[in-house]
């Protein structure tokens, strides 16, 4: 079985926190749920691209309260993230569980092909900017996780299609 997986955090650096994760499979939501983080207490910069607020995980569960079910939901699983370097820092532990985890947006990149001279590799493309190359249209609001993890399914699906017609 294939999981998607997306976080929403309360910055961009390792000890930052989870604030939202999404993880659905090709049929239905597997998990949805807000996160209450331990130690930070505001994350302005962070709320300003999301949208989630501290009021709104003040009677979230923490993350240790829910890691068990995360591990379950991955473990002997192929695991699709859309940027996973970057979800990976908060689910380490968990994804050790899975069976692999692949970076959507890696694949998506070099799919698209536009070269980046100064990282020589492909550069990278949002989300936003995959879903609507391949004609998706959104459920629920970008950058939040269950939004983002059904596009997420959405551009991997397109870029397996693709890999299909090009191997076959």
């Amino acid at each position: 079985m294939t999981v998607y997986i997306d976080t929403e955090t309360t910055g961009l650096n390792h000890s930052d926190e989870v604030v939202e994760i999404a993880i659905i499979d090709d049929h239905q939501t597997l998990l949805n749920t807000l996160v209450k983080p331990v130690r930070a207490t505001a994350w302005p910069e962070a709320q300003a691209i999301h949208g989630i607020s501290p009021n709104d995980v003040k009677d979230a569960p923490a993350y240790d309260d829910i890691r068990s079910k995360i591990h379950e939901l991955v473990a002997g699983h192929d695991v699709i993230i859309y940027n996973a370097g970057y979800d990976s820092m908060f689910l380490e532990d968990e994804l050790k569980a899975a069976k692999s985890v692949q970076c959507c947006m890696l694949k998506y990149s070099r799919h698209y092909g536009e070269w980046d001279d100064y990282r020589d590799d492909y550069r990278w493309q949002k989300l936003t900017a995959a879903a609507r190359h391949i004609g998706y249209r959104w459920e629920g609001t970008a950058h939040r996780a269950l939004a983002d993890t059904m596009a997420t399914r959405a551009v991997w699906q397109y870029l397996e299609y693709q890999d299909g017609l090009t191997s076959g």
